[in-house]
């Protein structure tokens, strides 16, 4: 998404089509668009500003994530859906830390977060941590390689060139062997 953001408010679509296309002008505007309402439900409820960073934080991540694995659908408004979000995490929060004390006083409407979700956000960040360890444990050229094609969205003919090799399927047949050497070290660990 080349174009600036023109609105204090990103519309949804906006704020979608950023997190797909990596666009950091469009997760700042979200950043700062709905972070006073979080802020209200949470110093509302037994919680500080900081405790509101947090949430807000989590539940950031757990958009990006679900936009990123391609099968978001949104059915309600954005703004909705991250209210909800960070609902249903400080009230899981303050049970953790037995604070709670009665119902959250909703200023608006909400949408009920499943705690499968919640839960396929932790284990998704316990996948991301061991993929993260195997990469460092993988060396190089293989950590470059994988880094190049998988993060950097490298082409093979890109790769080709900056690793000297002859030509695009050569550099596609050592990216396999990296692959494989990354899959090995990642099912090994605990």
């Amino acid at each position: 998404m080349s174009k600036q953001l023109k609105d204090s408010t990103p519309t949804d679509s906006e704020v979608i089509l950023g997190i797909l296309n990596n666009s950091e002008a469009a997760l700042k505007k979200l950043y700062t668009a709905y972070f006073p309402m979080v802020l209200q439900l949470i110093i509302n409820n037994n919680g500080n500003a900081d405790d509101a960073k947090d949430i807000y934080q989590e539940a950031i991540i757990v958009l990006y994530n679900k936009v990123k694995a391609g099968d978001f659908e949104l059915s309600s408004k954005l703004k909705t859906y991250i209210y909800s979000i960070c609902r249903r995490l400080w009230l899981k929060r303050l049970t953790q830390i037995n604070r709670y004390g009665g119902d959250i006083r909703d200023f608006q409407e909400f949408l009920p977060i499943e705690e499968e979700e919640v839960e396929q956000h932790n284990d998704r960040n316990i996948q991301f941590t061991k993929m993260e360890s195997a990469l460092k444990l993988l060396g190089e050229p293989c950590k470059t390689i994988m880094e190049d094609f998988y993060i950097h969205d490298r082409s093979m003919q890109d790769i080709c060139e900056r690793f000297g090799y002859t030509n695009a399927d050569n550099a596609k047949t050592q990216k396999y062997k990296c692959l494989q050497r990354l899959k090995k070290l990642f099912f090994q660990q605990k």
